[in-house]
């Protein structure tokens, strides 16, 4: 029965650690831009930069 105990106090810290983690990430803005992650991948394609062009030798 003791055991029981042990783990739910055991797993009320862990929550409370997640919690205070949240918050902190939270408050430092990690949330704060939810629209551009998701149209990111639609302009993956314009950012891709061109590749140059080989020289060729016509010492022909």
């Amino acid at each position: 029965m003791e055991v029981i105990y042990i783990t739910i106090g055991v797993s009320i810290i862990v929550a409370v650690m997640f919690f205070i983690a949240f918050i902190k990430s939270v408050k430092s803005g990690q949330y704060e831009d939810t629209y551009t992650p998701s149209v990111r991948m639609l302009f993956d394609d314009e950012l891709v930069k061109p590749t140059k062009k080989k020289k060729t030798n016509n010492n022909q």
